[in-house]
């Protein structure tokens, strides 16, 4: 039995920390896990932003419901899923996926959860566990899973290097050059192709 791992931001939707710092004009909160391979170092920049603005979950949350998954993912997870199991491994967080994976007809979601005070602002983050990506990947193979990861970003390496076989979708010059032996797709068309040849 087959299973794929993909991520979610850049893979399937857009990138919701930089659509929110697009809304806010705060450039600022670009910076994501293709800039910052120390995901505990980029939230705690984060969270500093939005506390210095004054802004709140809900403030996130009205320009994610506002969010559209990329041109053809619905599609493309549609197809994975009539051939095999699809697992979406993140490191967003529940109060973020849930208008998204909607969209998306609901795939199968391993992300974090944001920790929220009382007034509504993000007081920090508790991961699913650390490197939960690498460490799913490396579950569903102790089942007798046979694994295919592919997502865009560094926080992505250890579920691409783990799986049985992984590729890069859409990710940044800088990334694919420094792992050249990780195939590299910018199409949809492209990456359901990798994933027929897989479990043929």
């Amino acid at each position: 039995m087959h299973v794929i791992c993909l991520d979610l931001e850049g893979v399937l939707v857009p990138e919701i920390w930089i659509a929110f710092a697009e809304k806010t004009g705060l450039p600022e909160l670009k910076r994501t896990t293709r800039d910052e391979p120390d995901y505990d170092k980029l939230m705690k920049y984060r969270i500093d932003i939005l506390n210095h603005n004054g802004l709140k979950l809900k403030d996130i949350q009205e320009v994610i419901g506002s969010m559209e998954p990329l041109p053809g993912a619905k599609e493309f997870a549609a197809a994975v899923r009539s051939i095999t199991q699809l697992v979406i491994l993140s490191d967003t967080f529940t109060q973020f996926a849930k208008p998204l994976m909607e969209k998306l007809d609901y795939p199968t979601l391993f992300c974090n959860t944001l920790e929220i005070d009382s007034g509504g602002a993000v007081a920090g983050y508790t991961l699913r566990q650390k490197d939960g990506k690498k460490k799913a990947v490396a579950a569903f193979k102790e089942m007798n899973l046979k694994v295919m990861a592919a997502g865009d970003s560094y926080n992505d390496l250890g579920m691409i290097t783990t799986a049985d076989t992984g590729a890069f979708f859409r990710a940044p010059e800088s990334i694919k050059n420094s792992y050249a032996d990780i195939p590299a797709y910018e199409t949809y068309p492209e990456l359901l192709e990798h994933i027929r040849n897989f479990i043929a």
